[in-house]
């Protein structure tokens, strides 16, 4: 993603970060569903950028956590594929590394948005059991981090059965006076204030199969509201 407006690396935070200004692609340029096409104002992230700064993040965490056992918990619905592609990605490392990373992996259903609005409040949809997590090595992946409200949350709530040691993967981290200041400790892109679809992410359950992340138009709110 070249020219003005770039996508650029974040050394320190290892993260790349999104400017305000950046446009994204116009939609012919890709293959989309032809049911949302008059839903989105452009493809945001392609999803072999995705892909690629997913085997960048394994890499990341293969080096940090190697020759450990993970129990790795996926936070759904949005991070089903984010999750799915980052397990693979460090399976095929640990393959052909000196490192090695054993996993299993847990899931935990959340809900904090409704319609594009943060409810700011962690939902826990499926009444997981998460003293299972006590005294392990714990990754929690997730999709995007807003205001960091339900992480915080999500951790209080793990921290209560003592984990050996917990990290968070998100793939994408918001730029929002909302923040109260989170970060995880791995993270794909620092995206504006913006409201995105796509790669699992959702607008009322709308949008989890485009492959590319995406913004959705005021067209798509309105015909998917509820």
């Amino acid at each position: 993603m070249g020219g003005a407006g770039a996508l650029e690396p974040c050394a320190e935070n290892k993260l790349v970060v999104i400017p305000d200004d950046w446009p994204g692609y116009k939609l012919d340029l890709f293959v989309l569903p032809q049911h949302y096409c008059e839903d989105l104002k452009c493809v945001y992230i392609p999803h072999g950028v995705i892909m690629d700064r997913t085997e960048r993040l394994a890499k990341n965490i293969m080096n940090d956590l190697g020759d450990n056992h993970i129990t790795v918990l996926c936070v759904l619905k949005g991070g089903y594929k984010f999750c799915a592609d980052l397990v693979e990605n460090i399976k095929n490392l640990s393959r052909n590394s000196e490192k090695c990373i054993s996993m299993r992996v847990e899931f935990v259903r959340l809900r904090s948005y409704r319609n594009d609005q943060s409810t700011n409040e962690m939902q826990n949809l499926g009444g997981e059991d998460l003293s299972k997590l006590a005294g392990r090595n714990v990754l929690i992946v997730e999709d995007i981090i807003s205001t960091g409200r339900t992480m915080k949350s999500l951790l209080s709530q793990i921290e209560k059965y003592n984990p050996k040691m917990i990290k968070v993967a998100s793939l994408l981290v918001k730029r929002t006076p909302l923040s109260d200041g989170y970060k995880p400790d791995y993270a794909g892109f620092e995206i504006p204030n913006l409201f995105v679809v796509g790669y699992a992410l959702d607008y009322n359950e709308h949008f989890r199969d485009l492959n590319h992340i995406c913004i959705i138009n005021e067209i798509g709110k309105e015909k998917y509201k509820v």
